[in-house]
């Protein structure tokens, strides 16, 4: 992506923080992409959204809201709708895609239906969850619409039923557990970039993704060239069956004794981590485009009205 940026927007507004329990994450990875931003020669406008943020955005003007968003209300169809209405342009997924890919049930539909490979799973009460085994160990627990594996609890083979936290929602998504390594791959545009291998001490969890030292990404994956190719043509066929736009991650487990058929989807992330080493900037970094390319990119294939 040489040879310098657009400019059709000039003033961006980057959406951070808000309410959800990926705030933090949220915060994070505004402030790094408003610095890449600026230093691609735009002007930056950093917001901490609040109910207010109809109001400010009115006032603010901006030619584009950059969605830094993270987790319930910015990445699942709330604020894209709210541009929509407002008309502000917005980078990555529009109200549907956002919508779908939040809610995981929803998304292992689409997912089934495209011929892509999914773990069997069942959304089942809180109550009856913590009560008795809804699917035989060892299983994952998780809410059905939230990111940055937020409350997943891995129920293993002898254990009793997890006493789930009253934090966790009504509802909650049980799925088969995944043996396997933890794989990623990014999509730009109609482009699926390259294979990431996350090596863990342990599960990829919360500390794993965000805390200093918890993993490790290999760029690209030492794989069999037909789980490469597996990888990036699932994570594009995924990206495109939610009907995404942008910038999106898929992520994937992968039993090597089980060859092909040991490769599962696991999710699709419309609003990925956006800090300079997150991993889909990772990946763009690994083919060539820095990290102010990568979100100058966004910025200008910003839309509204899908």
């Amino acid at each position: 992506m040489a040879g310098g940026f657009l400019k059709a927007a000039s003033k961006v507004a980057v959406l951070m923080g808000g309410p959800s329990a990926e705030r933090e994450v949220s915060l994070s990875s505004g402030r790094a992409c408003a610095a890449a931003l600026r230093e691609a020669g735009y002007s930056v406008i950093e917001v901490d959204c609040d109910r207010d943020l109809p109001a400010r955005l009115a006032e603010l003007k901006p030619d584009v809201c950059f969605n830094a968003l993270h987790g319930r209300w910015g990445e699942d169809g709330c604020v894209q709708g709210m541009l929509e209405w407002m008309k502000i342009p917005y980078t990555h997924s529009g109200v549907l895609a956002s919508a779908l890919a939040m809610d995981k049930a929803r998304a292992k539909e689409v997912f089934a239906a495209a011929g892509l490979p999914v773990l069997k799973s069942v959304i089942a009460s809180r109550e009856d969850v913590s009560l008795s085994h809804i699917l035989p160990p060892p299983y994952v627990v998780k809410p059905n619409n939230e990111g940055s594996s937020v409350g997943v609890y891995i129920v293993r083979e002898g254990s009793n039923a997890p006493r789930l936290a009253e934090t966790m929602p009504d509802r909650v998504m049980v799925e088969t557990y995944a043996p396997g390594r933890e794989m990623t791959c990014a999509v730009m545009g109609d482009r699926a970039l390259c294979v990431t291998d996350i090596i863990t001490d342990g599960w990829y969890d919360f500390d794993a993704k965000y805390k200093t030292g918890g993993s490790r990404h290999v760029v690209p994956a030492d794989l069999p060239t037909e789980i490469t190719a597996a990888c990036l043509d699932y994570a594009l066929r995924a990206h495109q069956a939610l009907g995404c736009r942008g910038v999106s991650r898929t992520d994937f487990r992968w039993d090597d004794s089980r060859g092909l058929a040991g490769l599962i989807l696991l999710e699709t992330n419309t609003q990925p981590g956006m800090t300079a080493t997150s991993l889909a900037p990772e990946q763009a970094a690994h083919l060539g485009i820095s990290f102010p390319e990568f979100c100058a990119w966004m910025v200008e294939d910003a839309s509204c009205n899908r």
